[in-house]
């Protein structure tokens, strides 16, 4: 694949997943606009890519957060002037927890952050891909395991996964005529800072606690850029990764 010209927006790029793909769409050729809310967690990444600094654009980022995200738009417009590729990967979760005993504040956090976020670039993403010379362009939503099961006390985490799928398909219905093109990936068990605790044991749906396997999390880095890398006339409307000896398939 030659990317160069092609600029890429990854959300949640300072750490995890988020920041794996930012590395491997510089080294596949991409410009990429690094967004996320921890300014230094940011900088390390583009610090860790080593390219030009005219490749490389830091946005600190409240997803959540309307104006920031505008601003987040405009900042790579001014910069670039164009956007083939965005990555709607920041999300939060919430503690495990009996839903009875969640707060309202730790629900709104969730779906703020994970459903409203990823609507909000996508709109913004939308506006420039539809008006852009050559048009169109491709999103693709870090979706997750939960978007087809729950884990035991995921309320939040699960309804948003869920939300993601719909906007999933409705981004990709209404980006058609404009060669805007839409795919999830749902992701098992990369191994980040998120999933350590899988190898202390987690929660299963038959009440016991058990330790799940992980996966590099550059396996799930390798999907989204293959993804990412696909001619607008071929998507990859859905795609699940995981790890191999998961109890997903009969965890319910």
């Amino acid at each position: 694949m030659d990317a160069t010209n092609r600029v890429a927006l990854v959300t949640g790029a300072g750490t995890g997943i988020g920041k794996r793909v930012a590395l491997l769409l510089w080294e596949a050729g991409y410009s990429v606009v690094l967004a996320g809310r921890r300014l230094e967690t940011l900088e390390q990444t583009l610090k860790e890519a080593d390219v030009p600094a005219a490749r490389g654009l830091i946005v600190p980022t409240d997803v959540s957060d309307p104006t920031a995200v505008a601003e987040l738009f405009t900042a790579t417009m001014d910069r670039f002037g164009r956007l083939d590729v965005l990555f709607n990967n920041a999300g939060v979760g919430a503690p495990a927890v009996p839903l009875e005993d969640l707060s309202y504040d730790q629900w709104r956090l969730v779906l703020d952050t994970c459903v409203t976020g990823a609507f909000l670039c996508t709109q913004h993403a939308f506006r420039i891909m539809k008006n852009q010379t050559p048009g169109g362009g491709r999103i693709i939503n870090n979706g997750s395991l939960s978007a087809h099961t729950p884990r035991p006390h995921s309320a939040p985490y699960t309804a948003a996964k869920h939300a993601i799928t719909g906007l999933t398909k409705s981004t990709a219905l209404d980006g058609r005529a404009f060669n805007i093109h839409c795919g999830q990936i749902d992701i098992g068990n990369a191994a980040t800072d998120m999933t350590e605790q899988m190898k202390r044991g987690v929660l299963q749906a038959d009440g016991t606690t058990a330790v799940e396997p992980t996966m590099d999390v550059e396996y799930a880095a390798q999907a989204v850029v293959y993804m990412a890398s696909l001619p607008l006339h071929v998507n990859v409307p859905f795609m699940t990764l995981m790890a191999s000896g998961m109890p997903f398939l009969g965890r319910g």
